[in-house]
């Protein structure tokens, strides 16, 4: 029995690193070089996605833990392909009232996987200065007055 609870503890110890985040509504467990499949993103396939609501995350060891997220913290995500997932079937039924509704639905999912995993200062901020586009105005014709 023993061998199982060291087993546990061992494969946690091999994840030293991952992050739960927030999309789609949920909360998810990431790791890198892993597959999920979560709602329908608007993205094509190969397009890189990435989530910057991280609530939790650990690096070797050293746990930070966001207020509500972690800052600089972010999660790179590849769209590998667009699915739906297995039918479910939603069955009404009133009693006494000979009224039943049977409908299915199938959910649109995104399956992506997880490229890296980073906590740090983004890409390097552009120049302070912000470069102002004066309009080009024409003068009012005047109209001739007959």
């Amino acid at each position: 029995m023993t061998n199982s609870k060291n087993s546990s503890n061992n494969s946690l110890k091999n994840n030293e690193l991952y992050a739960i985040a927030e999309t789609s509504g949920q909360q998810f467990w990431f790791e890198v070089n892993r597959y999920y499949d979560i709602d329908r993103l608007n993205a094509k396939e190969k397009d890189k996605i990435t989530i910057d609501n991280v609530l939790l995350l650990n690096d070797k060891g050293s746990i930070s833990i966001g207020k509500p997220y972690v800052k600089d913290a972010k999660i790179e995500l590849e769209v590998v392909s667009h699915k739906r997932d297995k039918k479910i079937i939603v069955y009404k039924m009133r009693p006494k009232k000979k009224t039943r509704r049977k409908m299915g639905h199938r959910q649109e999912l995104t399956r992506v996987v997880v490229k890296s995993i980073s906590i740090g200062k983004s890409a390097p901020k552009s120049s302070s200065k912000k470069e102002t586009i004066k309009k080009e105005t024409k003068p009012k014709s005047e109209k001739p007055t007959n």
